[in-house]
């Protein structure tokens, strides 16, 4: 694949739309069938809901098919949801199962390498090229994000430090000393590479060969974002994607910033959360996906928990493929504080306005029998915190989260260094 390419897979993204829905119906007849046939809970759980492969006609035929829930995953723990042979399966992911069992993402050799062909896919669009060094610096391990990185980048024939995630000093070295071009890890992590690489003398900017950053696994605001890049002087780059679909890959960015998802493979739909209702294009509500090709674990309608919208308008780059709007928040992480809803991101918005404040902070949730409340602790930068007069900083940050939301929340300033820096994603949340 040539530089003067814009696509990667020029057919598939630039596919007109009524051509792709005719893609995405005879996988999806054809993906029906399979499961119906190769598996014992998808079989019941369609009968259950009186279906058989034959009803499923048209598009729109997929609402007549039940949910699948995080639960329902938990419930078939590790490999119910099968539907190749235990010998077929070659590769196997899982994710961190903090609330419960883990969601096992099994791979055969096809999903394996269906994987690498949509992370290229999405790499390329971020601009990744042959000649790029790809420092990937998420973990290593059962979670998929990694090794989604690994696999399209190498795919591109660019060269991947397959570093992982956490000592931050050798990230900065093997950064410097092997020209790093491209950085793969969580938003929060870039901010605290940058950091430390500061305390250690050098300039994020000057010191360093890095010209894209590829971000995901935590949501992040777009000010968080245009810090990053005038930090580090970078392009940064959303990915989106779940351990439950295929990991990293399903949906990434266009050089306009626009959010394309992998359509011909993952097809998406946008229900509303609390009837199940499918909504319109442009209206917001939870993504649920269905993956039209995998073999091993076919996810049929996943409910996300996401909250975005999406649109099926041709973008800039010239990409067909729907766009996703950027995450607003997860349905789990809404709060309701004093009858405002409240995502984590509009705070994040809010304090990355204030001169003075650093990329560090946490919001705590206090829950007295039924009324939940917040507060934000907030560390300054070192310079500010020495100018003293917090309480002044911390009127500042007040007034603005009361601009975004219509709420009184209250900050406090505490010293820098005060909350633990993560190698991973950020807990940003804390609940007391």
């Amino acid at each position: 694949m040539s530089d003067k390419y814009e696509f990667w897979n020029p057919e598939i993204e630039t596919k007109p739309i009524d051509e792709l829905k005719e893609l995405q119906l005879k996988r999806l007849k054809k993906l029906i069938k399979y499961v119906y046939k190769r598996n014992r809970y998808y079989h019941e759980k369609l009968r259950n809901n009186n279906i058989k492969p034959d009803d499923i006609k048209a598009l729109k035929d997929i609402e007549k098919l039940p949910f699948l829930t995080k639960q329902d995953l938990r419930e078939y723990y590790p490999f119910g949801l099968v539907c190749t042979s235990l010998d077929d399966i070659v590769e196997v992911h899982a994710s961190s199962g903090t609330t419960g069992k883990p969601v096992v993402g099994p791979y055969t050799k096809n999903d394996s390498e269906l994987w690498g062909e949509v992370m290229a896919r999405s790499l390329w669009a971020n601009g990744l090229r042959k000649q790029d060094i790809l420092q990937n610096s998420y973990g290593y391990g059962l979670f998929t994000g990694a090794h989604g990185f690994e696999k399209g980048a190498q795919k591109i024939g660019a060269m991947v430090i397959t570093i992982s995630s956490g000592n931050t000093k050798r990230q900065i070295d093997i950064m410097k000393d092997f020209g790093t071009t491209a950085l793969a890890c969580t938003p929060s992590y870039s901010l605290y590479i940058a950091e430390v690489a500061e305390e250690n003398g050098l300039d994020p900017q000057k010191d360093f060969k890095l010209r894209l950053g590829l971000f995901g696994a935590e949501s992040w605001s777009n000010e968080m974002r245009k810090n990053i890049e005038k930090r580090w002087g970078i392009t940064a780059h959303e990915h989106y994607g779940l351990t439950e679909i295929i990991g990293p890959g399903v949906v990434s960015e266009c050089k306009e910033k626009k959010l394309h998802i992998n359509a011909d493979h993952f097809l998406p739909e946008i229900i509303d959360p609390k009837t199940g209702e499918t909504l319109e294009p442009g209206e917001e509500g939870e993504l649920v996906f269905t993956t039209l090709t995998k073999e091993a674990f076919p996810a049929i309608r996943f409910r996300t928990r996401d909250l975005a919208s999406l649109s099926e308008e041709t973008c800039e780059c010239g990409r067909t493929l729907p766009i996703q709007s950027r995450i607003k928040g997860r349905s789990d992480d809404m709060m309701k504080i004093k009858g405002v809803i409240v995502f984590p991101s509009q705070i994040e918005s809010a304090l990355i306005q204030v001169k003075g404040i650093s990329d560090n902070y946490q919001i705590i949730k206090t829950k007295k029998g039924e009324i939940t409340t917040l507060s934000v602790e907030v560390e300054p930068t070192e310079e500010r915190f020495k100018e003293g007069h917090l309480e002044e900083l911390e009127e500042k940050a007040e007034e603005e989260i009361y601009s975004i939301l219509n709420l009184h929340v209250p900050v406090k300033v505490i010293p820098p260094k005060t909350i633990p820096r993560s190698t991973g994603k950020a807990k940003r949340i804390i609940e007391r």
